[in-house]
Order: C-alpha cells, then sequence, then structure tokens
C-alpha cells in the first residue's frame, strides 16, 4: 500500500496544477471553518460572530462542519480525474505496466490516494471543529463533546464514495472535463428517476428510489443541518422536525457504491486495450 500511495504522490506534487488543487480542497474548507469561527468588523456598521449563534456547541457542531466542509469536495475530485486524465495524456499508464504494476494495482493506487487524501480532509476537520468547540461551546462533557462524532465517519465515507464515482468516470472516458461533465449528467439522471416514479407512483417511493442511488445516497449521510439549527433556536416549531442522524445503514449504501466503482475502474482497465 505504502509503495503505490507513494508512487501516485510522486505524479500528483510534480504537476502544479494538481498541488494548487489539493492545496484549495484541504485548505479551503478549513479556512472557512476558521474564518466563520472569528468575529467579522463590516466596515464598522456591525460585527458577525457566528459563535454566538450557539452553531458551535457541542455535538451539533459535528453536523455543521461536515456538511458545509464536504460542499467543497468538488475540488479534489476534479484532482482524481485529472490523475486518470494524465495517465492517458502522458502514456506514464502504459509505461507503469511495462515496468511491472499490474493493471489491478494501478487500480488501487489511485483508490489508496483517494481513501489516504480523505483522511487527511477528514482529521483536518476533526481537529478545526474539536478546537473551535471547545473555545465556543458551553458543554464541557466528553459525554456530550463527542456525542454525533459519526457525522465524522459519515465524512470520510462520504469523500471516499464520491471520489471513487469520480474515478469510476475518469476511467470511462478518459478525459478530465468529460468525466466531471458526467457528475453532472449523473445528478440530472437521479433527478430523471425521480420524476419517473414520482409520476408514475407516489413521491415517497420516489424518494425511497433516489436515496439508493450515488449522488443522493451520498448527500444523505449527512443531511442538511438548517432546519436543525431552526429547531434549536425554536423548538415549539415542530413543522421543521426531520431525520438528521447518520444511520448505519446509509453508511452501507454508500460502502457499496464505493466498492462497485473501484470494481468497475477495474474491468474498463482489464477489459481495455492500451
Amino acid at each position: 500500500m505504502h509503495r503505490l500511495i507513494s508512487i501516485e504522490l510522486q505524479k500528483l506534487l510534480r504537476n502544479k496544477a494538481s498541488k494548487v488543487l489539493i492545496f484549495i480542497s484541504f485548505v479551503l474548507p478549513f479556512t472557512v471553518l476558521i474564518l466563520s469561527s472569528i468575529k467579522i468588523n463590516f466596515f464598522g456598521l456591525f460585527t458577525l460572530e457566528l459563535g454566538e449563534f450557539g452553531i458551535y456547541n457541542f455535538p451539533i457542531i459535528w453536523h455543521i462542519t461536515t456538511f458545509f466542509a464536504s460542499l467543497f469536495k468538488f475540488f479534489f475530485a476534479i484532482v482524481v480525474v485529472s490523475m486518470i486524465g494524465n495517465e492517458y495524456s502522458y502514456k506514464t499508464l502504459k509505461q507503469n505496466l511495462i515496468d511491472g504494476l499490474s493493471k489491478k494495482e494501478f487500480i488501487l493506487s489511485k483508490f489508496y490516494t483517494i481513501v489516504f487524501f480523505s483522511l487527511i480532509a477528514t482529521i483536518l476537520i476533526f481537529l478545526a471543529s474539536f478546537a473551535i468547540g471547545m473555545y465556543y461551546s458551553s458543554y464541557t462533557e466528553a459525554s456530550i463533546i463527542f456525542r454525533e462524532i459519526e457525522f465524522v465517519l459519515a465524512y470520510f465515507v462520504k469523500l471516499v464514495g464520491f471520489f471513487s464515482l469520480s474515478l469510476f468516470f475518469g476511467m470511462l472516458v478518459k478525459r478530465s472535463a468529460f468525466a466531471l461533465g458526467f457528475l453532472v449528467i449523473q445528478y440530472i439522471l437521479e433527478w430523471i428517476v425521480f420524476g419517473v416514479f414520482a409520476y408514475n407512483f407516489d413521491q415517497d417511493l420516489a424518494w425511497k428510489i433516489k436515496n439508493f442511488l450515488p449522488l443522493e445516497s451520498m448527500y444523505k449521510l449527512i443531511d442538511q443541518p438548517i432546519q436543525r439549527m431552526v429547531m434549536t433556536k425554536f423548538p415549539d416549531k415542530t413543522e421543521v422536525v426531520y431525520d438528521y442522524a447518520v444511520h448505519w445503514y446509509e453508511i452501507v449504501i454508500v460502502m457499496g457504491w464505493t466498492a462497485l466503482f473501484v470494481f468497475l475502474s477495474y474491468r474498463l482497465l482489464k477489459n481495455r486495450d492500451l
């Protein structure tokens, strides 16, 4: 594993565009999170400090930070599809195979790199959330601090799943721009499937089916926290109550898609004439 990751890191760090995108994908959500936790003076008119609204209290902070940090995952998705596009453009794929790297090892090197960067991103978000929460939160009991820590696990699984989907599209079309376009097409197709079932049957069945589809299942791992924030401030508003918890079966669904995308990427490479 270490050898395969080292090979990929050498390729990525020699590419200026990849280094910039990696930097952005890690630093941007981390920076936004830090900036949002400090007082911001708007030209002397008023001062905004989000921590005063209680959104950085434990345990809700795990939900909020992981949700908004996951919105930046598209930057590293560009890196993933670029990894594949560059392999074909610069003929490094063929050279790796000539040098003794098997097709299985080639795909695993990409997947291990995805897991490696996803783990780093998860650790950064965990540390930032923990530090901000310890500063702002009025709760210091360990049982409350680490309650709902499963959102951090869900964040990691979500990143690995999304980047594995990007890997599959990168292998499918061999071009970065087209692979990113396929992510948009996938999003549209899932809504078309929802519309078909909602029109012919009912919305409840349509939502249940959509929740099993790749992008929607990844999104459902960490539901939007806006309603929960409203519930915290206005507990009498029962109409905004919803199930925001991370469920084990949601993690299993995304892990299943992840395994499928990695397997399909390998099958594409195995059956492709290089």
